[in-house]
């Protein structure tokens, strides 16, 4: 791990645009002489102070809050100073452009958490939370986040990596010691410590999984023939009419996508042009890009008429869909059953409702939640990102394969170190600098 620089940095930590309030903050390992000229004093430690804050002649360029957090008790380590003042843009940038002139460089993005994480006031899997809980766009997500910041994804790493640091303890000394008279109990104890391993490993996975989906969402696209009310559908899940709705087949042409959320969830519904044979140039257009967007859907909720129930071109639709894409088949229209249950309701194999005039549609909403693999978890979830998934799936693998060579004590071992190895790249003891850089410049500048 590279050492953490030296300089000071300085940015405008506050959000573009104007505001009641504007902070600009700096950190370096000097930068008390910077203090003095800015507020004319050394304000006292991790006390709030109402201050000037000066330019080179003396004069004021604002007055606010003032915050002084020396090392190594501040966010990034470092000697720390935050300036709360107006949150003009013009007032912003002359107080920043006077830190500038002091000897402090513009702070990169996300410059301030990566310092914090190489001065290790927080892990990786904790620097990667600040930026979750600043972009959560839902109450559960910015739990989720919040658990990750106060370590609970973290813990439960450590917690796996300090099981399997004693697995690989009592390899080793089996390896050194095979003629010990506890060698059969020690046989016994290694079988079960990996059991238990592997059954907490999948458990954090699953966890983790439904973290990584509060935090990025899914796709769903809605197929089905001309007129079975896709666009009408959308337009009741989204709760505003943002797709045209006409009697015309083919109407839709292009790809409608919207976000919504259901229970905090985020989904991504896309409206695809309807799926048949047609002479018009435009529309095949718009079924080519259907087909394209099916590909890259987390999940295909096919509509059809409910008082025509699956026809001959429904299932010439079916058999085109991507084979391993999960899908929910939907019944649009019930509002014209006049009491009727279809064939495919009754058989649970599809989902009833009428985009007219909204019934079914809050089990819909259960359905798609369930369908993408969303789950309950006891006690909440910790946010995650897909690099996570990789490295816990990684490590899952290498515990699988130590199982297969679990009598070929050497491969075993490697197996273990590998897996440990996986497990330790989430909160970053093994990282490459490159990885560092790629993380931690999707952050905002400022943080």
């Amino acid at each position: 791990m590279s050492p953490p620089s030296v300089d000071t940095i300085a940015a405008v930590a506050s959000a573009q645009g104007r505001g009641g309030v504007g902070v600009i903050r700096v950190s370096g390992s000097d930068i008390e002489a910077l203090i003095r000229k800015i507020l004319g004093k050394l304000p006292s430690a991790r006390n709030a102070s109402f201050s000037n804050f000066l330019d080179e002649s003396g004069d004021i360029i604002d007055r606010g809050i003032a915050l002084y957090f020396p090392a190594p008790h501040s966010y990034t380590g470092e000697n720390v100073l935050e300036l709360q003042g107006h949150g003009g843009p013009a007032v912003l940038q002359m107080l920043l452009q006077r830190c500038l002139d002091l000897g402090a460089r513009l702070a990169q993005p996300g410059e301030f958490t990566r310092r914090a994480f190489l001065n290790g006031k927080l892990d990786l899997a904790q620097a990667e939370s600040v930026a979750d809980l600043i972009e959560a766009n839902s109450t559960e997500a910015a739990r989720s986040a919040m658990r990750s910041l106060c370590g609970e994804f973290s813990n439960t790493v450590h917690r796996l990596v300090d099981e399997l640091t004693h697995l690989r303890m009592l390899v080793e000394a089996m390896l050194d010691f095979p003629e010990e008279e506890a060698a059969v109990d020690n046989i016994e104890r290694r079988e079960t410590l990996l059991s238990n391993l592997q059954s907490y490993l999948k458990h954090t996975l699953e966890t983790a999984k439904q973290g990584s989906l509060l935090r990025e969402g899914a796709q769903v696209a809605i197929a089905g023939q001309p007129n079975v009310g896709k666009s009408s559908l959308l337009n009741r899940l989204a709760g505003e009419d943002l797709a045209l709705v006409s009697t015309v087949p083919g109407t839709t042409r292009d790809v409608i996508r919207q976000a919504i959320q259901i229970h905090g969830v985020p989904l991504h519904i896309m409206d695809t042009a309807g799926l048949r044979d047609s002479c018009d140039e435009i529309e095949n257009m718009g079924i080519a890009l259907t087909h394209q967007t099916l590909r890259r859907a987390d999940l295909i909720l096919l509509l059809l008429d409910a008082s025509q129930g699956m026809t001959v071109q429904d299932e010439a639709i079916v058999k085109d869909l991507p084979a391993d894409i999960p899908r929910l088949l939907v019944l649009n229209k019930s509002d014209l059953l006049h009491g009727k249950v279809p064939v495919l309701q009754e058989a649970g194999k599809a989902v009833l409702v009428s985009a007219k005039t909204g019934e079914g549609i809050e089990e819909l909403r259960d359905r798609l939640l369930e369908a993408v693999g969303w789950r309950d978890q006891e006690g909440g979830v910790f946010i995650a990102r897909e690099r996570h998934l990789r490295a816990l799936t990684q490590a899952q693998t290498h515990l699988v394969q130590a199982g297969a060579v679990l009598t070929q004590a050497e491969l075993f071992a490697e197996e273990l170190r590998l897996a440990q190895r996986a497990l330790s790249e989430v909160t970053g003891e093994f990282t490459s600098d490159d990885l560092l850089g790629e993380i931690f410049s999707r952050f905002c500048i400022g943080k």
